[in-house]
């Protein structure tokens, strides 16, 4: 056993140690959290530079608008036509009830719809940071709804639609922790038929989450954060945080089984488990820091969780883990569940696992190609992958807000999709940019592409120099038509108008202008990460396993799964047989970030399973065992904890395929079948066939990567069984 090892040194020092390790991890995990808690979130302003949505805000942001948030009171017939007459009347007492209020800076005088079918009431709201100073207007336009029950009123705004959505996704949140952790205790309960045994992986893991959650607030002041950090970061901790004490636990008593002392017992798994548990962490950083490359601001601040709560997660099984392994003993293994227990204790041999690898061991040439026949097949999909954001469609209609946006958006056009139109001119060329606009204007007018209610009025910023209008669509922000109405201003309409103005810089922004620029932008960007993750994560490999063979049979791997997990998510969410069983509406689209951060995720988690069962593999070989056997011992050996691992992370995907956004939906159903996939048929099938084809040409490497004391290509001579030598 490598003493000098620094996994090794730790361990020994918090085994020794334990009240002192574990007091300190204690006071680190809460002193990361309350840091969060002090600095607070930043949140990301913008997505980065994506193209020309990017030019327009900065348009915009030239222009120093005032802008204020405006909520909308519309007021409607429950059923049957408006009363016109009637319904100006409310209208007028909502206009003197909102006057009234502290929070309001200006009320619009009532305007009918373009089919006299609403009104609409706007409420300019004073400037302010707390988004609770709508709640005010929410209830006062509650008041007006019971005291007008012959009328519908309702209010939607950025502000409202933001509250609702925001305890949607608390709510979602809640539920994703309250469902994970009995799914994974369970889990884990099979796993090792003891209680203590089962918590110790759950307890590690809710304290990496709650550190990283922590310094991911901090770190936001200078990486601000996205709304769904949070949601990644407890997805990626869950995952990791199980899977790196699960392989650690299982080492120790399997050692502790064989007779050794717990500190013996603790040090062989920290220089074995412990080291791939260092490997496989490193893995998923490089991974992650892949996502720096994309330059966006969404992938930026999912990098900065994720790397958070993986380092965090390494580092408690490496110091804290070892300290409550050597403090409990044999108490690990306490309370035990009765049947659970006995097939957990049981040293019979596995039968499963050698029955799942016999076509591989026998046949490894029609194994393999069957295997990634049927994978490639699974990946197909894939290759008509269209990419969208999700828009306000696709949020869920749960809430009344949202409903109520449905009818406000039916009623008022302009209150849906629109294109932000900035323009950016000389002060001289004013009146020809004002000519120029009402030349577009115009044009819309009489385009089925564009709509005009009249409720929006070109904006001028006080310079003059700065003109911001918005044009609307009658279409959803995701739908073919409003793309069509955007490629229609950017090509054709603008550089008719303002593009005839000397001087003047022009760029069509708005939530159709981001989905279309930021798929380009992620199509643009994935090669280059890609080639960063796949390089990096090969020297790791390499140098890990001081193989060449070794690190290039991970990466073919991995994109293998990778492949087929896109596939999977191409056929469920871009088509609608799945909407039943996953309550989902199909926009016909993957959500624009997800290939990007799912590739990397995948490929990081990939390799805990992959560093973890060559691991034993290689331990085998170096004992002098024939490659085919070795492979055979190796899987079988590892198949109960790796098995475990993945039931726990797919178990963790699972729930997050049952959140309310379709993003998460898509992202939890993504991570699942990958890892299902990776677990099974990659590790038991396609795994084994490579290795056992091979043979010795598995440790192929050059005479620079060799180990100092190999003088062959191959594994060196074997070593005593007890002295067990750590991976690298």
């Amino acid at each position: 056993m490598a003493r000098g090892q620094i996994t090794v040194r730790v361990a020994r020092w918090s085994a020794t140690h334990p009240w002192r390790a574990i007091a300190m991890w204690v006071a680190v995990v809460i002193a990361c959290f309350a840091v969060g808690q002090v600095t607070g979130t930043k949140q990301a302003d913008g997505d980065g530079d994506i193209g020309e949505v990017t030019r327009s805000q900065q348009i915009v942001k030239d222009g120093n608008f005032a802008d204020p948030d405006v909520e909308s009171v519309l007021i409607t017939a429950p059923s049957g036509t408006l009363d016109q007459a009637e319904a100006t009347k409310v209208a007028g007492v909502v206009i003197q009830r909102m006057r009234a209020l502290g929070g309001v800076a200006d009320v619009s005088q009532p305007m009918p719809s373009p089919n006299k079918d609403a009104l609409i009431v706007r409420v300019t709201l004073k400037d302010g940071k707390e988004d609770s100073r709508v709640q005010p207007l929410l209830d006062t336009t509650a008041q007006l709804q019971q005291q007008y029950p012959q009328f519908r009123i309702e209010e939607v705004g950025g502000l409202s639609i933001g509250q609702a959505l925001e305890k949607t996704l608390g709510e979602d949140f809640k539920r994703a922790e309250i469902f994970s952790l009995p799914v994974t205790l369970a889990i884990l309960l099979v796993a090792f038929g003891a209680l203590i045994a089962a918590s110790v992986p759950l307890l590690l893991a809710l304290s990496a989450v709650a550190a990283a959650i922590g310094l991911s607030a901090a770190a936001s002041q200078l990486v601000p954060a996205v709304d769904a950090v949070n949601s990644v970061i407890l997805l990626i901790g869950m995952a990791v945080g199980v899977d790196y004490s699960l392989f650690y636990l299982r080492r120790e008593r399997e050692e502790r089984a064989k007779g050794r002392s717990h500190v013996d017992a603790v040090e062989i798994a920290a220089a074995t488990s412990g080291h791939a548990v260092v490997v496989s962490g490193t893995a998923v950083i490089i991974s992650m820091a892949g996502l720096f490359l994309a330059r966006d601001v969404v992938f930026s601040s999912f990098a900065v969780g994720s790397i958070l709560v993986v380092a965090v997660a390494v580092i408690g099984s490496l110091t804290v883990l070892p300290a409550v392994l050597a403090k409990l003993g044999r108490w690990v293994d306490k309370p035990r569940i009765p049947l659970v227990w006995r097939l957990t204790a049981s040293k019979a041999k596995p039968r499963f696992w050698p029955m799942v690898l016999k076509p591989a061991l026998k046949y490894p040439v029609v194994t393999l190609l069957v295997a990634v026949t049927a994978l490639l097949a699974v990946a197909a999909p894939a290759l008509g992958m269209t990419l969208k954001f999700p828009g306000t469609e696709d949020l869920p209609r749960t809430t009344p807000v949202m409903q109520a946006y449905d009818r406000l958006t039916a009623a008022f056009p302009s209150t849906g999709t629109s294109h932000e139109v900035a323009i950016k001119a000389p002060i001289g060329q004013a009146s020809a940019v004002q000519a120029a606009v009402a030349e577009l204007v115009q044009r819309t007018k009489t385009d089925k592409l564009f709509a005009q209610d009249g409720l929006e009025e070109p904006r001028i910023s006080k310079d003059g120099t700065v003109t911001v209008l918005e044009v609307a669509t009658p279409f959803e922000g995701g739908s073919q038509q409003a793309r069509d109405s955007l490629t229609k201003l950017r090509k054709e309409l603008m550089p008719q108008t303002v593009g005839k103005v000397p001087g003047a810089e022009y760029a069509v922004g708005g939530f159709v202008a981001a989905d279309v620029d930021y798929a380009a932008h992620t199509k643009a960007k994935l090669p280059l990460v890609i080639g960063f993750v796949l390089l990096l994560t090969m020297i790791v490999m390499m140098v890990t396993f001081r193989s060449v063979v070794v690190a290039v049979t991970a990466i073919l791997l991995n994109l293998l799964s990778a492949g087929a997990a896109y596939g999977v998510i191409t056929a469920v969410f871009q088509n609608t047989w799945a909407e039943g069983i996953l309550d989902f509406r199909s926009n016909g689209a993957v959500v624009s970030w997800l290939p990007l951060f799912l590739f990397v995720v995948l490929f990081g988690l990939s390799m805990d399973y992959h560093v973890f069962v060559v691991s034993r593999i290689r331990e085998a070989v170096l004992r002098g065992v024939p490659t085919k056997q070795a492979v055979a011992e190796g899987i079988t050996g590892s198949a109960g904890v790796v098995t475990s691992a993945a039931a726990v992370m797919i178990g963790v995907f699972a729930v997050f395929a049952t959140l309310s956004t379709l993003d998460m939906k898509q992202l939890g159903v993504g991570l699942a079948v990958a890892i299902l996939i990776d677990a099974t048929i990659i590790r038991a099938v396609v795994l084994p066939s490579i290795m056992i084809l091979l043979g010795d040409a598995n440790w192929w490497a050059p005479k620079w990567l060799r180990p100092k004391s190999a003088k062959h290509a191959a594994p060196p001579a074997p070593e005593p069984e007890r002295e067990l030598t750590p991976v690298g």
